[in-house]
């Protein structure tokens, strides 16, 4: 959800605005004089945000949902399976 305050009024509670963006993912902007001026959201979120800018990771991003489009991935399961510890099997010993 996206809140607009005043940022007068954020500066007061900056602390628990920061409280409900990083434990509620919520997002305010801050306005001053109603003309908005800044946004307080979560620093993980952000650190995305930033990242899918980055040219690079776009492209990334566009070559990896064409091959999901063309059928060439595979269940989580199936790529995560090789690195799975393998079970001992238990040798019974006769009496």
């Amino acid at each position: 959800m996206v809140h607009r305050i005043p940022i007068t009024k954020a500066r007061i509670n900056l602390g628990q605005l920061v409280r409900r963006a990083h434990v509620h993912k919520e997002y305010f902007i801050l306005e001053k004089d109603g003309i908005p001026v800044a946004g307080i959201m979560d620093a993980d979120e952000f650190e995305d945000y930033l990242e899918f800018r980055d040219p690079k990771i776009r492209e990334h991003i566009r070559k990896s949902r064409e091959q999901y489009l063309a059928g060439k991935s595979r269940p989580a399961a199936a790529l995560l399976e090789p690195a799975r510890p393998r079970r001992a099997t238990k040798v019974r010993r006769r009496a």
